[in-house]
């Protein structure tokens, strides 16, 4: 009887823990399909904001807007069939170039990041160092020789923004942002250098409705400015140059402009729709960096970059409201 009741124990522990693991595995498989269908979702969404860009401000909605894009549109919203999505619309104009960019900007930008001065001043200098030619080796190389694995800076321009992790004194954080504590003890995500910087052509002047607020302040613009810029873009974008009128006394106000340029980092973040009509807390976002073409092309765009796992903020709470259709 005893040895009966230590076998009935027995198969009732491996029964116990073959149906968790059958249960860890389902939840885990129906999370990776909801992924899968999210990243489709996204890049549907990519796709269906290029066709918008295509046709551009011609067609007016009842409201007077364009009924699909203007160069001062930063966001789309879709609904779809499966789920919602937000596009986020970038013109690289809207952030500094890494192979033109002076050490001052540089400077200015990362210790607006939460980069010492001192180490901001040393990034700065490497990143110079990085896109400038050179006979022989630098100091900066020196250093990049004495690491494990060793190497040399390239002394050409930057092709990717990423190569930016190389040069001294640059960390993940600041490459790639973090959280901060506000006020109320709340953390809120912070930007990174990568959301800055561009390795495209950039114009002289930044988008005024996708600059990030830390490159509004390298560029000159006072705390209080830069808030007013935050807040006034979060109750709908900037569409005349008129509106930035009441900036008209700042030091970086030259350098703001309104759209511009032909390359775009379209980002979309996608959601998909529960049996009872709410939406997931699940969330993929992909990304393409987009050049417009002009007319006379085979197509109208190019892409010169996909990004399967874009990284983002994530559009804030009031954006994912219902919207009326387009």
């Amino acid at each position: 009887m005893l040895a009966v009741l230590w076998l009935t124990a027995a198969l009732a522990t491996i029964a116990f823990a073959v149906a968790s693991t059958v249960r860890a595995e389902t939840e885990r498989s129906a999370n990776a399909l909801d992924s899968l269908r999210a990243y489709y979702l996204a890049t549907g969404a990519i796709e269906r904001a290029i066709l918008y860009m295509d046709w551009g401000p011609g067609p007016v909605a009842p409201d007077g807007t364009p009924r699909y894009w203007a160069p001062w549109r930063s966001l789309l919203y879709f609904q779809f069939p499966a789920g919602d999505a937000v596009v986020e619309i970038i013109p690289e104009s809207s952030k500094l170039n890494l192979n033109t960019a002076t050490v001052e900007d540089l400077y200015a930008l990362l210790v607006h990041l939460g980069a010492e001065p001192a180490r901001a001043r040393e990034i700065a200098m490497a990143i110079v160092d990085w896109r400038t030619p050179a006979a022989q080796p630098t100091p900066f190389d020196q250093y990049y020789l004495s690491l494990t694995p060793s190497f040399q800076a390239r002394h050409a321009s930057f092709e990717e923004v990423e190569e930016a992790l190389l040069v001294k004194g640059m960390t993940p954080e600041l490459f790639y942002g973090d959280y901060v504590t506000d006020e109320q003890g709340r953390l809120s995500p912070r930007g990174g250098f990568r959301d800055c910087v561009t390795v495209y052509g950039a114009g002289a002047r930044l988008d005024v409705n996708t600059a990030p607020p830390a490159l509004l302040a390298a560029v000159g613009l006072s705390p209080q400015a830069v808030s007013w810029i935050v807040e006034r873009r979060r109750r709908g974008p900037f569409r005349d140059q008129r509106e930035l009128e009441p900036l008209a006394g700042e030091p970086g106000f030259h350098r703001l402009g309104i759209g511009g340029g032909t390359i775009y980092t379209l980002r979309a973040t996608a959601r998909l729709r529960l049996p009872n009509g709410a939406l997931s807390d699940l969330r993929r976002s992909v990304a393409a960096t987009i050049k417009r073409l002009p007319p006379g092309w085979d197509r109208t765009y190019h892409v010169l970059r996909w990004y399967e796992d874009a990284w983002t903020h994530g559009p804030t709470p009031e954006v994912w409201l219902p919207a009326p259709a387009m």
